[in-house]
């Protein structure tokens, strides 16, 4: 029986070592930390560089996950493809390694028209026994998914087997129209690195999906929210925020470059490694008002 998706679930990056292939030392430090810092859960996703890598190293990073996770945890693995094909695949793959949902993005190089989208999220649902994740990353890539293709799931397979991870702007108004079409049944993740958490939280999503880099903030600013304690939620917030606009400045090359900087600096990683190619490079300055405001971050959360 799947274990069920709520709460703060991180998006695991993907280290490298020096050969460029996948460290699984770190990756399970980065695993182990995750859990002992409070994460519900955990899976793969944008900044995990999924698209980057190999279709033997996709199915492995699922095995992977699942296995260091060692059932701490519901666990979720990234088959967007540019096929159905491929992504029903990777699908398949990641059931069959033990994970208890997969996300899936549509095609990246295709504009699809509304009904071709759904026939592509309907073979995923229909081809594995676990729920399926919905994923509108256009925010960062790719196309937005109509919200009327997002009903028309949720109708025919209900909200156990169907979730949502609306990322398309306006991010706020986009999650609150998702969940007034669907009367509320629809079941919601926001994965903006922390940046529009309050506000994602007040319009009821069930859960966040952040990278590791900042999960200790973000999982004491869901913690307070869901307490009720906003004075302990915005402290905390503000740096977080401050850290994930620097992030926003160069899209998705500005998530990884910043992410894996702060995950070495954690001492999670042994390195800042990338997969190339990739469009941006952090330099000192944006660094060093990194290192400013995640310091902000630590003493805000040693403060509670």
């Amino acid at each position: 029986m799947p274990q069920k998706l709520r709460g703060v679930l991180a998006i695991a990056h993907t280290p490298f070592t020096d050969d460029d292939e996948i460290d699984p030392v770190a990756l399970k430090r980065s695993i182990d930390w995750t859990f002992a810092v409070g994460a519900e859960g955990l899976g793969t996703g944008m900044v995990s560089e999924t698209l980057k890598l190999t279709s033997d190293e996709r199915v492995s990073l699922a095995q992977m996950l699942v296995e260091f996770a060692a059932n701490r945890g519901p666990v979720f693995s990234a088959v967007g493809a540019e096929s159905t094909k491929q992504a029903l695949a990777f699908a398949v793959a990641a059931e069959k390694a033990g994970c208890d949902a997969v996300m899936a993005v549509p095609p990246l190089t295709s504009r699809l028209s509304e009904s071709h989208l759904i026939d592509h999220f309907r073979a995923l649902a229909e081809g594995i026994g676990i729920p399926v994740i919905v994923q509108d990353a256009s925010g960062y890539v790719g196309q937005s998914i109509p919200i009327g293709a997002c009903v028309k799931l949720l109708e025919r397979y209900g909200p156990e087997k169907i979730l949502f991870k609306p990322e398309a702007a306006p991010n706020g108004p986009t999650l609150s129209a998702l969940r007034d079409a669907t009367g509320g049944k629809a079941t919601m993740f926001e994965g903006s690195g922390g940046i529009f958490l309050i506000d994602s939280h007040r319009r009821g999503i069930a859960g966040t999906m952040p990278g590791m880099d900042l999960l200790d903030g973000v999982i004491a600013v869901w913690k307070a929210l869901q307490r009720g304690d906003e004075e302990t939620a915005y402290r905390i917030y503000y740096p977080v925020c401050a850290i994930v606009s620097l992030e926003l400045q160069a899209g998705l090359d500005g998530f990884l470059a910043v992410e894996k900087y702060l995950m070495h600096k954690r001492g999670l990683f042994p390195n800042t490694r990338r997969r190339k190619p990739y469009g941006w490079e952090l330099d000192n300055e944006t660094a060093a008002e990194v290192d400013r405001l995640f310091a902000r971050l630590q003493l805000s959360l040693n403060t509670r």
